[in-house]
């Protein structure tokens, strides 16, 4: 019997640290993430003030779906947004919206434009139709040809 106790008290120890690895990894990529988005410089908004403001000035939205706590989102940030030819491209043609993964936002967003992924970057009108999706990539001059 005393070796069941020890057994179960092993497998416990290592779910715990487990557990604790996984959360202090998602704690370490938010702060990244956090620093990143912070330090990229672009003028973010939410989606319906992006669709005011597109609407006002006669430009489409960029809209990006992102996690905080996402690598590929902050590599986008800290490589592609943060780039000032990407901003310069953005700022001509559109307005630029960040919407967070884990928010009422994010939610409603993916389920009405069924995104599944993130980052997932879609280019829309004012009110808010889909026109296209971008690929995703880490090279600015990429990202600005696919604009």
């Amino acid at each position: 019997m005393p070796e069941k106790k020890t057994s179960w008290y092993k497998y416990l120890v290592v779910a715990a640290a487990i557990a604790a690895a996984y959360f202090a990894n998602v704690e370490i990529q938010t702060y990244f993430g956090k620093k990143a988005l912070e330090e990229m410089g672009l003028e973010r908004h939410a989606l319906p003030a992006a669709m005011q403001k597109a609407h006002a000035e006669n430009k489409l939205v960029l809209a990006d779906l992102s996690a905080i706590w996402c690598p590929t989102c902050r590599n986008l940030d800290k490589q592609v947004f943060s780039n000032p030819a990407v901003q310069k491209a953005i700022n001509k043609k559109y307005v630029f919206s960040r919407i967070e993964y884990e928010s009422d936002e994010g939610e409603s967003f993916m389920e009405m434009y069924d995104a599944r992924s993130f980052p997932t970057l879609l280019i829309l009108s004012p009110s808010g139709e889909k026109l296209r999706e971008l690929p995703v990539t880490t090279n600015p001059d990429e990202f600005i040809q696919s604009l």
